[in-house]
């Protein structure tokens, strides 16, 4: 009689977990995200996106969006961009006219992005050039890119607005995972449009380990993640995974998601883009 109840009661809990799983199935995605990224190079951006398309995926499942992925940077154009509310992207940015007129023509008809560390690259005179006003002077508000820490190392970040939906659940600071962290030309605090949501806190000074001197910086103002109040948008610095260069076998020495405050920041960031 025990065994009887027993398989019954087993039986009962496997049909609702599987009607559970089926009615999961039918339901259709909050939102849908697309990921962009190039991955060559440089490793340590190659190995943050790969860990970032594993992890998005994986938070896709648990958050109820739908993430996709592609490095085919022709498929950004108006009819791709229209079955996604929220573009990424994971290490560079679009390069072809077309591709720059369809990204800010979905921005500016309501479209939400979030960009990571080397997205907000451009220097004159080198592979990435500053030769798109409109995104790293008005979308980013940035401007090029100035200077770095060298090498990757974690730093104090101090969440600025608390109130920003981005900040639910952090503390008011935290230790970040190990990055290269960038400098820009502008000010971004005397941008108006600009909101800077995270800097270096202080106590992270010294930060960087050099060898060279100017990749040590001791002191400053340094936004590390912002938004664009004209537009649906995230940047974040954090992107670049530390890697074993000089042993020449490009381990990885460092994952930008095994720091959950961080990856909660980001998924805060994530959620909040894809809300209607």
């Amino acid at each position: 009689m025990f065994q009887l109840r027993l398989s019954f009661l087993l039986f009962l809990l496997l049909s609702i977990f599987t009607f559970s799983e089926s009615i999961a199935q039918k339901t259709p995605a909050n939102f849908k995200v697309i990921g962009f990224y190039t991955a060559k190079n440089d490793q340590a951006h190659i190995s943050y996106v790969h860990e970032a398309n594993k992890w998005f995926a994986e938070m896709a499942k648990k958050h109820h969006f739908s993430y996709d992925s592609t490095n085919n940077w022709q498929n950004l154009n108006a009819d791709f961009l229209s079955t996604y509310q929220v573009v990424l992207f994971l290490d560079t940015r679009p390069e072809t006219p077309e591709q720059r007129i369809a990204f800010q023509q979905y921005m500016e008809n309501g479209g939400a992005w979030m960009g990571f560390h080397f997205a907000g690259f451009a220097l004159n005179n080198s592979t990435y050039p500053q030769n798109w006003d409109w995104y790293h002077e008005q979308f980013l508000g940035s401007g090029e890119y100035k200077s770095n820490t060298w090498r990757p190392t974690s730093a104090i970040l101090k969440v600025e607005d608390s109130k920003h939906p981005i900040a639910k659940h952090l503390p008011q600071t935290f230790a970040s995972a190990p990055n290269e962290w960038y400098r820009w030309a502008n000010d971004l605090r005397k941008n108006p449009s600009i909101e800077v949501l995270l800097s270096i806190h202080p106590n992270s000074f010294p930060l960087g380990t050099g060898p060279k001197a100017h990749e040590i910086w001791h002191s400053g103002d340094y936004p590390v993640v912002w938004t664009n109040k004209k537009y649906k948008m995230i940047y974040v610095n954090m992107g670049h995974n530390d890697i074993d260069y000089e042993h020449k076998t490009n381990a990885d020495l460092s994952n930008t998601f095994q720091n959950k405050i961080q990856s909660q920041l980001i998924l805060n960031g994530l959620l909040w883009l894809g809300k209607k």
